[in-house]
C-alpha cells in the first residue's frame, strides 16, 4: 500500500506535467463534491483506497481503467499480483540463469557430489520461488460466478468452508433474533467478498483488533474487522451484516462499498488479503431455512446459505 501511494505521487506529477489534456478531461468527468483523499485526485486510480468514504468518483463508463475488471483477477489486488508474484518469478529465473552461466565441467569424486547437491539445492530454491509466485496468482483470481436470482435466496458472501452456525437471541442491527454463519477462507480460496442479497448499504463499522488464526471462534470477537451493514432492497427489507475479519496471515481488509450504494445479489464489494474469515448475520424468523451445513465448501455469490420461504425477499 505504501508503495502504491508513493508511486501515486510520481504518477500525478507525470500526468500534470506531460498530460494536461487528460487531467482536464478527467476533471470534467469527475463526480462528487469533495476530496476525501489526503492528496490531489486526478483519475480513478487515486481513490482506490478511499472509495468507501464517499467524495469524488467516476461513473463506470467514464473510468478508463474498467478493463482491469475483465482480467480475471481482483482489481484491488493487481499491484500485489504483479509486484509479489513478479518478484518470485524473477528470483526463480535469476537462480536458473545463474546455474546456466556458472555450470562448468563435472569434477571427480567428492567434489562432484558436493557440486551436484548444491545444484539441486538451487533448483529447489528456484522451484519454491516459482510455486510461491503461482500461489499468489491463484490467490488473486476472480472467477465468474452464476448468481441465483430467485426471491428469498441468501447467497454466500465468501468462498471457503462453513465453520460456524449459531442462533442469537438478539442482534442490535438486525433488531431481533438472528443467525450467524461463519466461513473460513484459506489462502487457496478466492478472497473477493460479495453481498448475499440485493441490498442498500446502510453503514460501515471498522474495528481494530488482534490477528488470531481465523479458524478459532474467538477470532470473530477479537480480530480486526469491518462490518458492512445492509438492508434488502426488496420487501420486507431485511437487515443483514457481512463481517470481513482478518486472520493470522491476512492483515488487510478492502471494502469499496459506501453508505447509500445499491448492490445487486452477488455483487462484489471488497476482499480480504491472504487468509481470513467472513461472517453473515441474518434475521431469524418463521420461514427461514438454513440450507448450508458445517463443513460445507461454498462459493461467494453462487452457493446458497439460506432461504426465506414465506416472504417476497
Amino acid at each position: 500500500m505504501r508503495l502504491e501511494l508513493a508511486w501515486g505521487y510520481v504518477r500525478r506529477w507525470y500526468l500534470k506535467t506531460f498530460r494536461s489534456g487528460y487531467v482536464a478531461k478527467m476533471a470534467a468527468l469527475r463526480k462528487g463534491d469533495r476530496n476525501v483523499c489526503p492528496f490531489e485526485v486526478l483519475d480513478p486510480r487515486d481513490i482506490k483506497f478511499y472509495r468507501n468514504q464517499g467524495g469524488y468518483f467516476w461513473e463506470p463508463q467514464d473510468d478508463p481503467f474498467t478493463w482491469r475488471d475483465r482480467l480475471g483477477f481482483a482489481r484491488a489486488g493487481l499491484t500485489e499480483l504483479w509486484l509479489l508474484s513478479g518478484t518470485f518469478f524473477v528470483v526463480a529465473a535469476f537462480l536458473e540463469a545463474g546455474l546456466a552461466v556458472f555450470d562448468g565441467p563435472a569434477e571427480a569424486g567428492a567434489a562432484d557430489v558436493s557440486r551436484q547437491i548444491a545444484v539441486w539445492g538451487v533448483h529447489l530454491l528456484a522451484l519454491g520461488a516459482l510455486v510461491c509466485g503461482m500461489l499468489i496468482v491463484w490467490f488473486f483470481r476472480n472467477p465468474r460466478r452464476i448468481i441465483p436470482q430467485e426471491p428469498g435466496l441468501v447467497v454466500s458472501p465468501a468462498d471457503g468452508k462453513v465453520v460456524h452456525i449459531e442462533e442469537l437471541e438478539y442482534d442490535e442491527f438486525v433488531g431481533g433474533p438472528a443467525v450467524v454463519i461463519g466461513i473460513f477462507l484459506s489462502i487457496f480460496n478466492v478472497h473477493i467478498n460479495r453481498v448475499p442479497v440485493a441490498a442498500r448499504v446502510i453503514g460501515i463499522r471498522y474495528r481494530k483488533g488482534k490477528f488470531l488464526n481465523a479458524l478459532r471462534p474467538e477470532s470473530a470477537r477479537e480480530n480486526e474487522q469491518l462490518a458492512l451493514r445492509i438492508e434488502s432492497t426488496v420487501a420486507p427489507h431485511r437487515r443483514m451484516v457481512v463481517r470481513q475479519i482478518t486472520g493470522a496471515i491476512a492483515r488487510r481488509i478492502v471494502c469499496w462499498a459506501k453508505p447509500g450504494d445499491e448492490l445487486a445479489t452477488g455483487e462484489q464489494f471488497g476482499m480480504i488479503k491472504l487468509g481470513s474469515r467472513t461472517e453473515l448475520v441474518l434475521p431469524r424468523e418463521p420461514g427461514l431455512q438454513i440450507v448450508t451445513r458445517l463443513g460445507e465448501k461454498v462459493n461467494a455469490g453462487s452457493s446458497l446459505l439460506a432461504r426465506y420461504e414465506n416472504a417476497n425477499g
